[in-house]
């Protein structure tokens, strides 16, 4: 057993004997021309990508060469602006948008189902909700609430409005919507409202605010404003959008919004290079559809509210189901700036990024060439002590720069 510990302890003492000699090592890099056609190829190829992805995506492209921003503050101002006739009636802001003015949501309405005249009271259960339908009284548990229904139940089986089948009573406003509710027509006129979005961003950084409003004095802004809409080509510099175009722009038909209602995200996208003049950076605009179409159950934009009145001294209302278009306005905001520190990191980046080709030429000089043994033998040498023969001169050469270089031709010394 001692002599076996002995044997551990001794192989321990000369791998970190060994390990710590080599510790001290130094390595330096040999360079070695080898004239070899496919392997020069693949080495300027590579060379040629590198160099190419760094001139154009990152310093081009990406501008990393810039201090960037990506936290704005920003600040928004909805309104709504239109005027529609529904029958005898005229439907102004205050109707049929919620809030007539607002911040970063705004919604419109383009269809209502209107449930009047509802008062407390009992009436039937609407035959859906689960566990609704009865025979008699016994399936009707006195003072039990469906979270899924419209109401508290009285214990009694009665018969469903002027339908045969019977369904549990219920304590509720009376008449329940599902059996009462009255549509009216949609609001098709609502194509031509507009939507005027007042967006502010502030870069803190640079010390930078700008706003989405064209530039200019007061009188010629409001002349401007009062004529202008918004198009990605011809007016790019007007808040004003028309809806109709919103819906194009988020490919969905406007007919089939009225009928379902439906979120759109208006994107205001602020990418502003600070190397120019601040007023050269300007938003860009984007429409995109938000709410699942697929969720036919779940899917659309539709609220509820109601208006209270007093009728022959009874509390009464009206239950409004409104659908209509919900507009979400998402802010994003960028901007980047000349520094001399994110330039140095880049180009040094670079630089180092460029040592890549010589890695993958190696590995394929020593792994797929033939002759690779020749190659391993001239480009690995260990110098043990100061040599003390002369390097034989058919070998090697002394480049400019003081290097020595082995030139080899396909694994074959010169």
């Amino acid at each position: 057993m001692g002599e076996v510990f002995h044997t551990v302890i001794m192989g321990l003492r000369g791998f970190l004997k060994e390990y710590f000699q080599s510790f001290w090592d130094y390595e330096t890099p040999k360079v070695m021309v080898v004239k070899n056609r496919t392997l020069g190829v693949i080495y300027r190829a590579v060379q040629f990508l590198v160099i190419t992805y760094f001139i154009w995506y990152v310093f081009i492209s990406q501008k990393a060469y810039q201090e960037s921003e990506t936290r704005p503050d920003s600040s928004i101002y909805t309104r709504m602006n239109g005027t529609a006739v529904n029958g005898d009636d005229i439907l102004d802001t205050v109707e049929y948008a919620h809030p007539s003015e607002g911040g970063d949501v705004i919604s419109t309405i383009l269809r209502r189902e209107f449930t009047f005249d509802q008062r407390q009271g009992t009436c039937a259960e609407y035959f859906n909700v689960v566990n609704a339908n009865c025979t008699t009284d016994s399936d009707c548990v006195e003072g039990e609430v469906n979270f899924d229904g419209h109401g508290r139940r009285t214990g009694r089986c009665v018969q469903y409005y002027n339908h045969t089948f019977k369904t549990c009573e219920i304590q509720t406003w009376c008449p329940i919507e599902e059996y009462a509710a009255v549509q009216e027509p949609p609001l098709v006129e609502a194509i031509n409202f507009t939507v005027f979005i007042r967006n502010s961003i502030h870069f803190p950084k640079f010390k930078v605010l700008r706003g989405n409003v064209k530039e200019g004095d007061s009188k010629s802004i409001k002349r401007f404003l009062k004529k202008c809409h918004y198009h990605e080509e011809n007016e790019t510099e007007c808040p004003k959008f028309r809806l109709g175009y919103i819906a194009n722009q988020a490919r969905e038909n406007f007919t089939e919004l009225c009928r379902t209602g439906g979120v759109i995200g208006v994107f205001i996208n602020w990418d502003c290079n600070l190397d120019l003049d601040p007023s050269h950076c300007k938003p860009t605009y984007s429409f995109r559809r938000l709410d699942l179409r697929k969720d036919q159950d779940n899917s659309g934009y539709y609220y509820r509210f109601v208006k209270y009145y007093n009728e022959d001294g009874v509390e009464s209302r009206t239950l409004i189901k409104a659908y209509g278009i919900r507009l979400d306005i998402i802010v994003h905001g960028q901007a980047g700036k000349f520094s001399p520190i994110p330039t140095i990191i880049s180009t040094v980046t670079a630089m180092t990024s460029v040592g890549i080709c010589t890695i993958i030429c190696d590995w394929i000089m020593l792994t797929f060439i033939d002759k690779n043994e020749v190659y391993s033998e001239r480009k690995f040498d260990e110098v043990i002590k100061e040599p003390t023969d002369p390097i034989p001169t058919e070998l090697f050469y002394i480049s400019s720069y003081g290097s020595t270089h082995s030139d080899l031709s396909d694994g074959v010394p010169l």
